[in-house]
């Protein structure tokens, strides 16, 4: 995986603001792959930056998707930032 594409990836996560979501799919279009949404995944999972709000990427039908540190902890983390649009 190219490191370009991974920096655009984390500063992009990073601009999530709390209380809203973003596809993964929407971040590998914004980060110049429209179909790259599985690298998005994999280079997420393997963050642990706390200042890169991972949790905040989703499914594009509003599930929440894996999360490195347990789909429980993403649903309980959303949950807390009222995010409206999870399912």
């Amino acid at each position: 995986m190219e490191k370009d594409f991974k920096e655009k990836v984390l500063k992009i996560v990073s601009k999530i603001n709390k209380g809203e979501t973003m596809s993964y799919k929407e971040v590998a279009r914004l980060a110049g792959k429209p179909k790259a949404w599985r690298a998005v995944g994999n280079i997420l999972k393997n963050n642990y930056d706390n200042k890169i709000p991972c949790h905040r990427v989703v499914l594009s039908n509003g599930r929440p998707g894996k999360y490195n540190r347990g789909v429980q902890n993403k649903i309980k983390l959303l949950k807390k930032e009222k995010v409206k649009n999870l399912k």
